[in-house]
């Protein structure tokens, strides 16, 4: 056993660990605390990046995890900090010739990414329309197009960038399909979406009614 700066010891096998919780730290700092278990004397060997408190030679107090030693990797899991923050966690046993001796737990402080994401939400997020505002949009033959196009290829996970023809008269018939084409100028705005010219669109309408409608 080697001793920790009080004169606790902790397993000597535990200390290569040490230096990978440093770089996960520090790569990921400063949300990131990284905590080495020693399970021999169940206490703390070591601490990167400290943020619950806790300093080595503290009692791991693994009994929360249900810690099971035949396990690998536990979680993920969350815990509350004791300032109330939101925390992500995994822990890792650590091995010596496949006999556990410690848990490397890594810590993730999430709280500020929750401020984040409801920043998000309610930035990006439309309130339910109500009937005036869906009115206003009864007649936007670009907006119907918009939500067609993004929908056809969400479903088929494709860009338009990297349309083929067969996809581009797929996705023109469709389009013909829902009416699209009834405002007078909407095979150019198609022409300029899909990037090619306005003959293209009106020749690939003309080959689709051929063949619905051959000879």
């Amino acid at each position: 056993m080697r001793e920790l700066s009080d004169g606790q010891a902790y397993t000597p096998g535990l200390e290569p660990s040490f230096a990978v919780a440093e770089g996960i730290a520090m790569l990921f700092s400063p949300f990131v605390e990284v905590v080495i278990h020693d399970l021999a004397s169940e206490a703390i060997a070591h601490i990167a990046n400290p943020q619950s408190r806790r300093t080595p030679g503290d009692p791991s107090q693994l009994e929360e995890l249900d810690f099971n030693p035949s396990q690998r990797v536990i979680g993920p899991y969350e815990k509350t900090n004791w300032d109330g923050r939101r925390m992500k966690c995994v822990s890792i046993v650590l091995r010596e010739a496949d006999r556990p001796i410690g848990m490397m737990c890594i810590n993730v402080d999430v709280s500020a990414f929750d401020q984040v994401r409801r920043a998000l939400d309610g930035f990006l997020g439309a309130p339910p329309q109500d009937d005036n505002v869906k009115a206003l949009f009864v007649h936007d033959w670009h907006e119907r197009i918009n939500r067609f196009v993004t929908d056809w290829c969400a479903e088929r996970n494709i860009q338009l960038s990297n349309i083929d023809r067969a996809s581009r008269r797929e996705l023109i018939d469709g389009l013909n399909g829902i009416g699209a084409f009834q405002a007078r100028r909407a095979p150019a705005y198609v022409a300029r979406i899909l990037g090619v010219s306005r003959a293209t669109v009106y020749n690939e309408l003309s080959a689709l009614r051929q063949d619905s409608n051959p000879a």
